[in-house]
């Protein structure tokens, strides 16, 4: 398990895990804004993982549109990296200077600690194959970059369930956990095929995209 957060010169921990979530939610002033790029930057590893953790929080906002508009573009960045092999995100200028306030994060938090909790207790670094190797950073990253898609795409009460998955996919990175990976790629696959290929909405936005490139 991940030892307790030691706070850089910056005031964000050092180590990675659920612990150093819950201890940048909870120190500091809550009217902060916590920019993207000085969260990551106080990372070792994980860097990934934190990056999807702060790209969903809209997602479990309950308004049409929002989770959309601003978590699936983010979740779909962190895919392409992924997908050709960074090992650490790169930041556009406009996004490493933004992100939530302290109090956004403290109350996403508060509404999950205590499976975050009994999740800390469970997950933990091991089956590195899942993780380290490019392979499995690729698959890892084409998953995000097509989940990242549904959640831009209109698909009605999907939402808060792609939130879901994509935490988990943070936490697997964030915990250098590669049993929780292997579920996640289970359930990435699981999601795509039935609410990507199912319900029609990925193939209408492709074969769109596709005619608009041609045209």
């Amino acid at each position: 398990m991940t030892a307790r957060p030691e706070p850089s010169p910056s005031g964000i921990p050092r180590n990675e895990g659920i612990r150093t979530l819950l201890a940048i939610a909870s120190q500091g002033d809550p009217s902060q804004r916590l920019h993207i790029a000085d969260v990551l930057g106080g990372l070792a590893q994980g860097a990934f993982g934190m990056f999807l953790l702060l790209a969903i929080l809209p997602a479990f906002i309950p308004l049409p549109g929002v989770a959309g508009a601003l978590s699936g573009p983010l979740v779909m960045l962190i895919g392409m990296q992924m997908l050709i092999g960074l090992r650490s995100p790169w930041l556009p200028r406009a996004i490493a200077r933004r992100g939530p306030r302290r109090s956004t994060l403290h109350r996403f938090v508060g509404k999950l600690q205590r499976p975050l909790t009994w999740l800390d207790s469970l997950l933990k670094p091991r089956l590195s194959l899942a993780i380290e190797p490019l392979p499995a950073r690729i698959f890892t990253g084409l998953l995000l970059l097509v989940l990242g898609l549904l959640l831009s795409l209109p698909i009605p009460f999907t939402n808060y369930l792609f939130g879901f998955q994509l935490m988990l996919f943070a936490l697997a990175l964030l915990e250098c956990d590669g049993r929780l990976m292997l579920l996640n790629w289970i359930g990435g696959v699981v999601a795509i095929a039935f609410f990507g290929i199912s319900s029609g909405q990925l193939l209408t936005y492709l074969t769109q995209l596709g005619n608009s490139l041609l045209s």
